[in-house]
């Protein structure tokens, strides 16, 4: 199985991952947000992004620090100085998050953050659960999710419709 815990995978993987690989070493990203135990999720690390499929960066930020957090983002120069971001707090399944969002280069970037280690995060746990689904499956069930993808179903609800899953957000975390 490919460490998901850095990125080094993406150097030898196909064209828009080693992008990524360029992009995130070259502004330094994970270096950058390393106190905050940053992972790589969603489609990109396993190989179902489409057109637009953000980088999905999950750290562990205890929100009471949050403005610590926003001000290391801001002055490590993760968000370049001319790039506009959004941040929203969302609560989800009862927890405080924190998500920004904003271009690097021509990738959208997601940076989530919650009180939990990231491995223990419910975007690692789908997309672990779904790599294994996707070794098992086969490249053919690959391309049906891509399809779905492209049709804009989000990626645990395209695995529930192929998987016949009644709830894909918590049935794929029991996979």
């Amino acid at each position: 199985m490919i460490d998901f815990t850095t990125i080094d995978y993406l150097k030898t993987g196909n064209n828009r991952q080693r992008r990524a690989y360029e992009v995130l070493t070259q502004y330094r990203i994970f270096e950058k947000l390393s106190d905050y135990s940053p992972l790589l999720v969603g489609t990109v690390p396993i190989e179902i992004d489409i057109e637009g499929s953000d980088l999905d960066i999950i750290c562990q930020v205890d929100l009471r620090f949050k403005e610590i957090f926003l001000d290391r983002l801001k002055l490590s120069e993760i968000i370049p100085g001319n790039a506009e971001y959004n941040i929203d707090y969302p609560v989800i399944s009862g927890e405080k998050c924190m998500v920004i969002n904003f271009m690097l280069e021509e990738f959208p970037v997601e940076i989530f953050g919650q009180n939990k280690p990231a491995d223990q995060q419910n975007a690692y746990r789908h997309m672990i659960a779904e790599y294994k689904i996707l070794q098992e499956k086969g490249e053919y069930f690959k391309q049906k999710i891509i399809e779905l993808k492209t049709k804009g179903i989000k990626t645990e609800p395209a695995f529930g419709l192929l998987l016949d899953l009644k709830n894909p957000y918590e049935d794929l975390l029991k996979y």
